[in-house]
C-alpha cells in the first residue's frame, strides 16, 4: 500500500474553484479524462450538494502494464462529491472501477476557503493505492503514486483553464446557489 498526498492553492475564490471543478471534464490540459456523466445531484435539507458522477478515462497505461493487467486503455472511476457552501467545503472521493481487483486507487479532494485570506482557495488531495495479485506490487504502487502526481499537475493547469473560461465565456452562472 502506498499514500500519495498534497497541497496547492488556487489565486480564486472557493465559489469560482468549486464552479471549476464541477466543470473541470473535458479539458485540453488533461484529456485523459474523456467523459463524465452525473449520476446523481442532490439539494439536501441541510443545503449541502450531493453529486455522483461516472468518469472515462483514456489511461494511456504503459504497453508493460497493459501485457501484466490485459486490459484496454479505457477505464472508469466514480466519484462521489459534497458541497457545503456554509462552511465553504467541497470534498470529492474518486475510487477506480476498472481493475479494482489488481489495482484500488481512492482518491480524496478537499477544496476549503483559504484561512487567512478568503479571495484564494486550498486544495488538499491525497490518494491510497493498494496493488495485489499481481507481480512487482511495490513497482507498480510507486508508477501509479508517480502518475498521480503527474495527473494532479495537470488537474491544477485544468482547472485554471476552466476558470480563464468561465472569465471568456459567457454562459448563465452556476454559482449563484454557492454564494
Amino acid at each position: 500500500m502506498k499514500f500519495w498526498t498534497s497541497q496547492h492553492v488556487f489565486d480564486h475564490d472557493w465559489a469560482t474553484v468549486v464552479t471549476a471543478a464541477l466543470n473541470k471534464y473535458p479539458n485540453p490540459v488533461s484529456p485523459s479524462v474523456i467523459g463524465c456523466d452525473v449520476v446523481d445531484r442532490t439539494l439536501h435539507p441541510s443545503g449541502t450538494i450531493h453529486s455522483h458522477r461516472l468518469l472515462l478515462a483514456n489511461w494511456g497505461i504503459a504497453p508493460a502494464l497493459n501485457k501484466i493487467f490485459n486490459m484496454s486503455e479505457l477505464g472508469y472511476a466514480s466519484e462521489y462529491s459534497t458541497i457545503d457552501a456554509r462552511r465553504r467545503v467541497m470534498t470529492a472521493r474518486t475510487r477506480n472501477l476498472t481493475l479494482n481487483r489488481f489495482i484500488s486507487i481512492e482518491e480524496r479532494l478537499e477544496y476549503t476557503q483559504h484561512p487567512t485570506d478568503s479571495s484564494k482557495t486550498l486544495l488538499k488531495q491525497e490518494a491510497t493505492i493498494n496493488v495485489e495479485n499481481v507481480p512487482l506490487t511495490s513497482y507498480v504502487e510507486t508508477l501509479v503514486a508517480k502518475t498521480l502526481n503527474t495527473n494532479a499537475t495537470k488537474g491544477r493547469l485544468a482547472m485554471e483553464w476552466v476558470i480563464e473560461r468561465m472569465r471568456t465565456v459567457p454562459t448563465a452562472d452556476p454559482t449563484e446557489y454557492l454564494a
